[in-house]
């Protein structure tokens, strides 16, 4: 029997995710607004890859009050301050057997789904896609590696895990059903919190912070401080981990930058909540000191209260 799979939203990156799933076959909706309802409805879901192709798909959509049924997998990739009301809105499409798989940045949501839903209905997820929406509704993917993965957390039952994977596997990016979920998830967080402090204390690509004298220093000890949180945590970063985000944040030329970044380069509001303050909390509270990560967080902090 076919998941049906309701996606929150079609931004950037829920957007780019449903719409590979839809190319290839999955029975997807969007959870939408209705002005981007109206969008999808005459433009399509539009992606545009990095080798300037552009696919357009025809997707289904839903608004709120026209949601009435359970779903078997509801995906979220709301920005965090998006979360209180996506737990709202999903409320009629979580039934006895839904799966609720978050791809939102941090770990501070966790709590909060399972509250909301109970522990039995929410998987641990992490994503990795470089991706913006245009102003006229259009995703481009800016680059890189293109990868869900997903599991049952410690306090659920594990149940579903094989049709939670077909459902996601085989849609034209890396996949995987994770046995260490939890640790996927502290590893994209500390690599997510890492590029942001680069290139937000740095104001600029990672490769124009390692182009000044001092940078890739600097680069190196917001590495260094992310690892020992985690470590504190109880999450030690993986040695593959470490190696993968000190060769990013440290890398010559390149062009990464964060999406905290794009969004404060284009005067957005920026997520730093979950993924900045929410660290340097729990440092905090672990006794690690965290002087950049709190410099950074003071830095967003300022720019979100001049917009």
């Amino acid at each position: 029997m076919t998941a049906r799979i309701l996606v929150v939203g079609a931004g950037a990156t829920g957007g780019y995710f449903g719409a590979r799933l839809a190319q290839a076959g999955r029975d997807v909706t969007f959870l939408v607004r209705p002005g981007r309802a109206a969008q999808l409805a005459d433009q399509g879901l539009r992606v545009r890859e990095p080798d300037e192709r552009v696919d357009r798909v025809d997707v289904r959509t839903v608004v709120q009050d026209r949601l009435a049924e359970p779903f078997d997998l509801v995906l979220l990739a709301v920005k965090g301050y998006a979360l209180d009301n996506a737990i709202r809105d999903i409320a009629p499409a979580v039934g006895p057997a839904t799966t609720i798989v978050p791809f939102l940045n941090g770990i501070a949501h966790i709590d909060r789904l399972v509250a909301a839903f109970g522990a039995g209905r929410v998987y641990g997820g992490v994503c990795y896609v470089a991706t913006t929406l245009t102003d006229d509704g259009e995703i481009v993917r800016l680059g890189g590696l293109v990868e869900l993965r997903y599991g049952p957390l410690p306090t659920g039952d594990g149940a579903g895990g094989e049709r939670v994977h077909e459902a996601l596997a085989g849609a034209g990016f890396s996949s995987e059903l994770s046995g260490t979920i939890e640790a996927d998830m502290w590893e994209k967080w500390i690599f997510l919190a890492s590029v942001t402090a680069v290139t937000c204390l740095g104001r600029g690509t990672v490769g124009e912070v390692n182009a000044v004298p001092g940078g890739k220093e600097f680069a190196t000890a917001v590495v260094d401080e992310g690892s020992r949180i985690a470590a504190a945590a109880g999450f030690p970063p993986r040695p593959e981990a470490n190696r993968r985000l000190l060769g990013t944040v440290t890398e010559v030329g390149a062009s990464t930058t964060s999406s905290v970044y794009r969004d404060l380069r284009q005067g957005r509001r920026v997520e730093n909540d979950p993924i900045i303050s929410d660290l340097v909390r729990r440092a905090k509270a672990l006794g690690v000191a965290a002087p950049l990560f709190a410099a950074t967080d003071v830095n967003l902090a300022v720019y979100q209260r001049g917009r």
